[in-house]
């Protein structure tokens, strides 16, 4: 049988007022600080040096980067720069810095001495939550001033595209559902895959593998909200929309935003609204609540828990500058949610985005339980362990196995030891994976990956949590480790293993 798997695939001194510090981004080489004509390196080297850098580390960040691969990304991505400033490391948020309006003055007066256009045109950006601008930069000086400023958190190529020129240079060969994670196809479901139960609605095969359909008797998710930052939801599936609250479904609520911005020029600050243009979201949004009624389609986890939903990229790889600010964005929006009590991100980047970074940070100081996929791709990327933000310590990491005794990865997901928990999602016969609501009216799908894996984690928390509203996330967590499979210890590519969703709600 045909399936829809989703993938992700992947699947970041010199006139200058600048001191050398304990605490610069990076220490480069007195070559370094003495050449600043170094060539452009094409990105082929780019992405070849990329490549290594994880195949060695598991990790890339561009802090760690030669002057000259920052150089060369940041020309390559239409001379756009961002800038992550701060007194410390921590310090991020505006609200919260007494400095942040005089440093931007600081480093906007720098950079102009080093750079020829005029300051106006030099300003791209300037966030009004997170301690972030965008600039244009053009000068290897420039860069080299700024990651030893010691204002200066990080400094990355806003808009350099790793897949795009993976592409162009024949690495890559993409396909419209599987590169980019997108797809619209309508899938008629196996009775083998799903148990039809009251009013009539269809139970995926992957929910009793974590014993879901049990902890519906102590919760159904009533009184969370989910917040889900993806490609959005279908507005031809009116049980993620008007009919959102039906059958066993009701009294919840469903909302909606865009923070994406569909354009080639960063500039740009118009979104193109929150409706799904990929299939992504829309899947990721059934698994976790789609409604119980009597329509005989897929249920999700969380039956009646609430749903926002953040149409955040066009895809799920987070490549190029408005995607990577609209999942910023997002994160930001969903954090000053006081409703909003998760958040379950299944997108991703192989390589760290200081911008995004931040978000995740804002929105777990504001008490939100994160959920991201470790990682789903093609032969491509099968190199990559745990994709970011999966990695990071404020998130928590999900990838998918194959049904049968023990673990073992799905065909493309990922593993490594920063996975947190792992989900049943395919079959071990027929290779199927999760059933799902299709983005179209009365239709269903199949979905797969550390997406559905990450997803349908998301929801067993929101159960958790209904069950223990009092409850702070750091207790929801503790108590989904405590009924899985392999606590308490953690394996070093699975995590605490598969959750046992009716003992977690007990």
């Amino acid at each position: 049988m045909k399936k829809t798997v989703f993938k992700i695939c992947f699947l970041a001194v010199l006139g200058l007022n600048v001191a050398c510090t304990e605490d610069s981004i990076e220490k480069n080489s007195a070559e370094e600080v003495q050449n600043f004509d170094q060539k452009l390196l094409s990105p082929q080297q780019i992405n070849d040096e990329i490549k290594s850098t994880l195949q060695q580390t598991g990790q890339f960040y561009w802090k760690n980067a030669s002057l000259q691969l920052l150089w060369s990304a940041s020309q390559h991505g239409q001379n756009l720069v961002t800038i992550g400033y701060g007194t410390s490391t921590t310090d991020f948020e505006k609200s919260a810095s007494s400095r942040s309006k005089e440093i931007v003055e600081q480093l906007l007066n720098s950079i102009q001495a080093n750079e020829s256009n005029p300051a106006e045109k030099l300003l791209v950006y300037n966030d009004p939550v997170l301690n972030i601008i965008d600039v244009i930069v053009k000068d290897q000086k420039t860069l080299f001033a700024l990651r030893n400023n010691k204002n200066v958190r990080y400094v990355e190529p806003a808009d350099y595209r790793f897949f795009k020129f993976e592409e162009e240079n024949g690495t890559q060969r993409s396909s419209s559902s599987g590169s980019s994670g997108c797809g619209f196809d309508s899938q008629t479901l196996s009775t083998a895959d799903y148990t039809s139960i009251t009013p009539n609605a269809k139970v995926p095969w992957s929910f009793y593998k974590h014993n879901i359909p049990n902890a519906w008797s102590k919760s159904t998710g009533s009184g969370i909200t989910i917040g889900v930052i993806d490609s959005g939801v279908s507005p031809n599936q009116s049980l993620l929309g008007s009919n959102f609250n039906n059958g066993d479904s009701n009294g919840r609520s469903v909302q909606k935003y865009g923070t994406y911005v569909d354009s080639i020029w960063p500039w740009s600050t118009s979104t193109d609204g929150p409706n799904d243009q990929c299939g992504h979201g829309t899947s990721m949004t059934a698994t976790a609540t789609a409604p119980r009624n009597n329509k005989g389609l897929p249920v999700g986890v969380a039956y009646n828990a609430n749903l926002i939903s953040y149409r955040a990229a066009a895809n799920v790889v987070l490549e190029g500058y408005h995607e990577q600010k609209g999942v910023q964005n997002a994160f930001v929006g969903l954090g000053n949610n006081s409703s909003v009590k998760i958040i379950s991100m299944s997108m991703g980047h192989i390589f760290s985005v200081g911008r995004i970074e931040d978000g995740v940070r804002y929105a777990n100081n504001r008490g939100k339980l994160i959920f991201c996929a470790g990682g789903t791709s093609t032969s491509f990327t099968n190199f990559v362990g745990v994709i970011f933000p999966a990695w990071m310590n404020e998130t928590v990491a999900v990838t998918g196995i194959k049904e049968g005794s023990g673990y073992n990865k799905c065909s493309n997901c990922h593993s490594g030891s920063k996975i947190d928990f792992t989900v049943v999602m395919e079959r071990s016969a027929s290779g199927n994976t999760a059933p799902v609501l299709s983005y179209y009216e009365n239709q269903t799908d199949y979905v797969g990956g550390s997406s559905v894996a990450t997803a349908t984690t998301a929801g067993i928390a929101a159960l958790v949590w209904s069950k223990n509203p009092s409850w702070s996330k750091d207790q929801v967590l503790n108590k989904l480790k405590q009924s899985a499979s392999l606590y308490p210890n953690r394996s070093s590519e699975y995590g605490y293993g598969n959750i046992n969703a009716a003992v977690a709600v007990q």
